[in-house]
């Protein structure tokens, strides 16, 4: 071989070399790029297209395009154009205390006598408290002394008296109905008492009613507790706060007919064994949090219906990408997602049958359109098999009647507990917990089934002074 071969042949390996490491140099910036890519992604994430709490939203820039001058024109506040018009009912006859009628003598414009009409009156009804909007009783034990041996002797107060001490069972479930539903603390409801009621009451003493009350529900609460594992349906959902720094968990448990919140120092799927059981046999409508899919390897009787709320918003953060891959894929599950989500706004249009047939269509579609054609992407891979995993239990309510599609009955449930804890700072130890589950689960049931929670509080603690058994929080005790 020559020299001008030779210088050739050395020529074509250094550019051999250079080639290879110009081609590695490039798979190095590609992978940098995609990693830099899906940080991106996951920065630029909020509560529409992820789990995120919508609270998070607020310290976010406005989106492109949506400057101050450019934004869309809102609808004005109050009552809308075509609106049904609500007026509250007016008082009736025997709820009225007074009645005054006002007339005229003289006619304002020529002085003539004037004389009432039978014509309908202009009628104003307005309601008012009363100074003392509080009856004060001296309850008096008196001193009784025996004739014939001389033994001085005390009358015995009633028990129910006794048990009550300084608030009678009206005042106790205000105080109570103050700190859980109104969300006051025990200052404000301390300064209330003082100057509106007219009765000043010490922060210290107000505790002790509250755990009056705390122990008179629970009773109903360990009732229900006990019926859980018998439904036939539950939605769970659980949201964190802080105990003295250490963390702690309420999980929500809202059944067909009652709604139990349990406070617990773990998220796993150790208090879904305590709670339900390993044999529970009914559906469980929740998110996509690992605790749930655990529970259905430990409870293999359990059935689930996993958020497609949750899922949707998942599948926008897709869409959303700055990968284009994952965008193309990501637009195709949306619009299966809501062709069936129309269906469902449809259905008092079809019949039973149709809407059954179609459904179950609409929900084959999704399914396919999930795990067909997936690009070679993390994103949409893990969106694919989590659909190939558990796509039966995204679509468990086309065939299981009763069912809901999302989990906005536990998280629309769980909502008040969030500003509670936000309000009053969580709680500061285990009569703290023990409060706000039975009285959290009181508000909530009470709502549930349209009945009135300080009443429902005011029999209680009645119950309680009298020595009786306190009312169920089952829909059933009506009494």
């Amino acid at each position: 071989m020559n020299d001008g071969a030779t210088r050739a042949c050395a020529e074509c390996a250094g550019l051999a070399r250079e080639n290879r490491a110009l081609a590695a140099r490039l798979a190095a910036i590609e992978n940098k790029a995609a990693a830099l890519e899906s940080e991106l992604a996951k920065a630029q994430k909020n509560s529409a297209n992820s789990s995120k709490r919508p609270s998070s939203d607020i310290v976010k820039p406005p989106r492109d395009g949506k400057a101050q001058g450019r934004r869309k024109k809102r609808r004005k506040a109050g009552g809308q154009p075509g609106h049904a018009r609500h007026e509250r009912p007016a008082f009736t006859d025997d709820q009225i205390d007074q009645t005054r009628e006002h007339t005229l003598d003289v006619c304002p414009d020529c002085g003539g006598l004037l004389t009432p009409t039978d014509e309908v009156s202009r009628v104003v009804q307005q309601v008012e408290i009363v100074r003392a909007p509080v009856k004060i009783t001296e309850h008096r034990a008196l001193v009784c002394r025996c004739r014939r041996c001389r033994t001085t002797h005390f009358a015995r107060l009633p028990a129910a008296v006794v048990r009550a001490g300084l608030t009678g069972p009206r005042l106790t479930a205000l105080v109570a109905y103050l700190k859980g539903a109104c969300h006051c603390s025990f200052s404000t409801v301390r300064k209330f008492l003082r100057d509106v009621v007219g009765v000043t009451i010490s922060r210290g003493h107000l505790r002790n009613l509250c755990g009056k009350v705390e122990r008179g529900l629970t009773p109903a609460y360990d009732e229900l507790l006990a019926d859980l594992p018998r439904q036939p349906r539950l939605n769970i959902d659980e949201t964190g706060h802080k105990e003295r720094g250490q963390a702690l968990w309420t999980w929500c448990f809202r059944a067909p007919l009652f709604t139990l919140f349990k406070i617990s120092p773990s998220r796993g799927s150790d208090v879904l064994l305590d709670v339900l059981g390993a044999e529970f046999d009914g559906v469980l409508g929740c998110d996509y949090f690992s605790a749930y899919r655990k529970y259905m390897r430990l409870n293999q009787n359990a059935l689930v219906q996993f958020c497609l709320a949750h899922l949707i918003r998942d599948v926008k953060f897709l869409v959303e990408h700055p990968d284009s891959r994952n965008r193309a894929y990501g637009r195709r599950v949306l619009d299966k997602l809501r062709a069936m989500f129309s269906l469902i706004h449809r259905r008092d249009k079809l019949s039973a049958r149709d809407f059954a047939g179609e459904l179950e269509d609409a929900g084959n579609e999704v399914w396919a359109e999930a795990t067909y054609r997936v690009p070679r992407t993390p994103e949409a891979e893990n969106l694919a098999k989590r659909f190939h995993a558990h796509g039966e239990s995204y679509l468990r309510f086309i065939t299981t009647p009763g069912i809901e599609p999302t989990n906005n009955l536990a998280e629309q449930a769980i909502r008040f507990v969030v500003l509670d804890r936000h309000v009053t700072q969580g709680t500061r130890g285990v009569a703290g917990r023990r409060w706000s589950e039975r009285i959290w689960t009181a508000i909530a049931t009470c709502a549930q089934q349209g009945r009135s929670v300080f009443q429902f509080l005011e029999r209680t603690i009645r119950a309680v002074f009298a020595g009786k058994a306190p009312p169920s929080l089952l829909f059933s005790d009506t009494s």
